[in-house]
């Protein structure tokens, strides 16, 4: 998330070299996006939806960025993606169990 912030640019570049339309704008929802899941993280609230908005960002991520169509060009790009999976387990889980008890906020569902 700090890096997006850091060089916007680059962030957009790599947007755009995927091949996505707008990618400036794409890069600041991107680090918006994250900035809104880290709070939800930290403080509790929305914790299990902000968990599942980022498994299916993570998802969506895995497969734009490292999916089957980079496999050929660099091998490395599948544990890459298939590293992806293991972030989406981790927020399922948490999506799950919630936040627990030590987060001083609970709003919504979680």
């Amino acid at each position: 998330m700090t890096f997006k912030f850091i060089d916007i640019g680059a962030t957009a570049g790599y947007i755009a070299a995927a091949g996505f339309p707008f990618p400036l704008f794409l890069a600041w929802c991107a680090a918006l996006l994250e900035v809104v899941l880290v709070l939800c993280f930290l403080t509790g609230a929305f914790f299990s939806w902000a968990a599942l908005v980022a498994g299916a960002y993570v998802l969506f991520l895995g497969f734009a960025f490292h999916g089957p169509s980079h496999w050929a060009g660099n091998q490395a790009e599948f544990g890459f993606f298939v590293n992806h999976f293991t972030f989406l387990a981790g927020l399922l889980f948490a999506a799950v169990h919630g936040p627990g008890r030590v987060l001083a906020l609970k709003l919504g569902r979680g």
